[in-house]
């Protein structure tokens, strides 16, 4: 899977990184197809959101937390990819 990170109006840390990078191999476990992964933090005065795209069999998957941590916001919409992961899964199978 190929992870790109995008920080707006900061420098997101090494820390930050590898735990976001920790947290989206967590959807590997739901589905190996998929390809591509993009994690955009973005920090706004008190808000801190997390916004993740990811491309499974040809489907992107969006999911976004706000909350006063990133690595919070950043679990939240891992959670919320697996949720559409499951549906998504779910609903290929009931089509063949």
């Amino acid at each position: 899977m190929r992870t790109q990170i995008t920080a707006v109006h900061f420098n997101a840390t090494d820390s930050l990184r590898e735990f976001a990078e920790e947290e989206i191999q967590r959807l590997l476990k739901f589905s190996d197809d998929i390809l591509n992964c993009e994690i955009e933090f973005t920090f706004n005065k008190q808000e801190k959101r997390t916004n993740i795209h990811v491309s499974v069999d040809g489907t992107v998957l969006i999911a976004s937390a706000i909350s006063e941590d990133f690595r919070k916001s950043t679990v939240l919409a891992v959670d919320k990819l697996e949720a559409q992961i499951k549906k998504h899964k779910k609903k290929l199978q009931t089509r063949h």
